[in-house]
């Protein structure tokens, strides 16, 4: 997102919930997590605006975002998701949600969490996330992995400083205001 979002967002009945409650608001929640990388990967080359729209039809095409569940799909839920119209069609993208249900698999048992993993890896610059994410996950380029640190605040800029947002999220600690992100 840019910082146009803080302008446009409020009072849109599509924007203004995510911008409001969610975007750059530190969470830890698995599910929470592994939903926002597969809504950042679906993004890629569409509008926020049509992953909004379909996040209802994501969350139910991918078992509530339970990781678990995910990582099992086999060539059968391919299939079916790939005659889903409520979701984005993308075989690479589909192939990539559920290669990364079970690279989250593998952070639980080698750091306890997904978020543990991140914390793990905070602070860093920009361009390290990438590479990491790039090593650990499958269609994670710069902006998915900008967008995705940025909307669970462990990159700065989700908000303008003088969107009211941003003074709710600094009350939260995100990560990227209790470390010095290095540049």
């Amino acid at each position: 997102m840019s910082a146009a979002y803080c302008l446009a967002a409020p009072g849109n009945w599509l924007h203004a919930p995510y911008h409001d409650n969610e975007y750059g608001f530190p969470a830890r929640d698995e599910a929470v997590l592994f939903e926002r990388l597969v809504l950042e990967i679906n993004q890629a080359g569409l509008s926020w605006a049509t992953i909004l729209k379909k996040r209802s039809a994501f969350r139910a095409a991918f078992a509530g975002f339970e990781v678990d569940r995910v990582a099992e799909f086999d060539t059968t839920d391919v299939d079916r998701l790939m005659n889903d119209a409520g979701i984005i069609r993308n075989r690479l993208k589909i192939a990539a949600t559920i290669d990364n249900a079970g690279r989250i698999q593998e952070l639980r048992r080698s750091h306890g969490s997904f978020a543990d993993w991140l914390d793990a890896h905070h602070p860093r610059p920009r361009a390290e996330w990438v590479k990491l994410f790039r090593k650990t996950f499958r269609f994670t380029g710069g902006e998915i992995v900008n967008e995705f640190l940025m909307s669970l605040g462990y990159l700065p800029g989700a908000h303008e400083p003088d969107c009211p947002v941003h003074a709710r999220i600094a009350a939260l600690a995100p990560p990227w205001m209790t470390v010095p992100t290095p540049q």
